[in-house]
């Protein structure tokens, strides 16, 4: 931990792990349970659960609170606002912790600034969420989804550019040139 950035004002519970390069800012607060990765910048205002895994090189902006039963994998982005759950049915007079529903956020996922992830989804490698978009069932790799509930309306590259697939169900992101094949409803780069 001694080569992250932690700002005077973030509280960082004994025995929270913290990978090299990363920062924490203002305000923000990681319990005890809590594994983030290495090149992270963690906003101001986020709070990290215990028992919550954080890739390596994930952006978290500010007003995040991801708690116990997310996982988070490398090169997420993670906009303002955004709203993780973990309890389908939460009732302020009834425990539910052993309800914990796990949600995963994928490899290069995008969440838009106010999306809402329902507990127990898993967002595939590179899945792009529009703004305000609400989560409540599964997102495939590469998919574009927005709206509420979300819905696919599309695919994306893994820099985040829509993919339009010819007849042959063939694609080339238009910023890196990367080539994707579209088969049975599922993208691939070849």
């Amino acid at each position: 931990m001694s080569s992250a950035f932690i700002h005077l004002s973030a509280v960082v519970d004994a025995g929270a792990q913290i990978g090299s390069g990363t920062k924490i800012w203002h305000f923000s607060h990681l319990m005890a349970g809590a594994v983030i990765g290495s090149n992270c910048i963690l906003g101001q205002n986020v709070f990290i659960d215990n028992g919550v895994t954080i890739g390596n090189g994930v952006k978290i902006q500010n007003n995040v609170s991801v708690y116990n039963g997310v996982i988070i994998g490398n090169d997420v982005f993670i906009g303002p606002s955004v709203v993780f759950t973990n309890v389908i049915n939460p009732r302020s007079f009834i425990e539910r912790k052993h309800e914990f529903k796990q949600t995963t956020i994928e490899k290069g996922v995008t969440l838009g600034a106010n999306v809402t992830v329902i507990c127990g989804i898993t967002m595939g490698v590179y899945a792009f969420a529009g703004a305000g978009s609400v989560i409540t069932s599964n997102v495939a790799p590469f998919a574009l989804v927005y709206g509420n509930p979300a819905r696919q309306k599309g695919w994306v590259s893994k820099a985040g550019q829509p993919l339009i697939f010819n007849e042959l169900g063939e694609s080339q992101c238009p910023q890196t040139g990367e080539r994707y094949l579209l088969r049975n409803n599922k993208v691939v780069t070849f």
